[in-house]
């Protein structure tokens, strides 16, 4: 069987790309393909995920430059044909900034970086990234930013719950939704939203963080496995 070729973007500032790039070798028959920011030639790949980082340094807000970079117009055609798009923290950002995905990200709510485990409740397992989950699953999966209080309109916000768009929410451990449980101050707990499309989709949790034993978690192996899963079957 041939390889997948999955695409990594690359900006200026983004310390996880190879991370992610580690993650995705860990599957058999995936070819990670790395995007400088300056591309438009995205290889043929199959898939794209924007990683986490401060790209660009996070000047103004996060995001928001890295939304201007060449590779992204690319990428908006991309994800406009229907392939897969997936934005990791800072990825997360710069999807929203592009208008891929609805909603903004703000500063933490107690203005602190955070850098922990958190769990999240993979509520949507339809989708093409989560298949593999069951549903409402509860996950360990690590955080790291400043800048990820989800926040929207209301009528974003009830649209986004009325068509099952929120993928992750912020819970305890046994997968209950309270404030406590919410790191960053997020409405309605929101860890990760997909389009309507279903193709695009933004989480702040780093699920390259938690694809093996050494790591402390192996339950964000199941996201980038249900998109493998779903890419072989097209």
């Amino acid at each position: 069987m041939s390889e997948i070729s999955v695409g990594v973007v690359v900006f200026p500032g983004s310390n996880c790309d190879h991370d992610t790039e580690h993650a995705l070798t860990s599957f058999s028959g995936i070819k990670p393909v790395m995007l400088w920011h300056n591309d438009h030639d995205l290889q043929g790949v199959k898939a794209i995920i924007l990683p986490g980082g401060f790209s660009y340094g996070d000047y103004l807000r996060a995001g928001s430059i890295a939304r201007f970079s060449p590779v992204m117009k690319e990428v908006i055609e991309f994800a406009g044909k229907g392939f897969p798009v997936l934005g990791i923290c800072n990825g997360f950002q710069v999807l929203l900034e592009s208008g891929l995905l609805d909603g903004a990200l703000s500063r933490n709510r107690d203005k602190k970086f955070l850098c922990c485990q958190t769990t999240v409740r993979a509520v949507n397992s339809s989708t093409m990234f989560t298949s593999l989950y069951n549903a409402d699953e509860v996950l360990r999966i690590p955080i790291a930013h400043g800048e990820g209080n989800y926040f929207a309109p209301p009528e974003v916000v009830e649209r986004l719950e009325e068509h099952d768009q929120v993928v992750f929410r912020y819970t305890d451990a046994q997968g209950l939704v309270t404030d406590e449980a919410n790191p960053n101050g997020s409405l309605n707990n929101i860890a990760g939203i997909i389009n309507r499309q279903g193709n695009v989709l933004g989480l702040m949790p780093h699920p390259e963080r938690a694809s093996e034993k050494r790591l402390g978690s192996l339950d964000g192996r199941g996201l980038f496995e249900s998109l493998f899963r779903h890419l072989a079957s097209v």
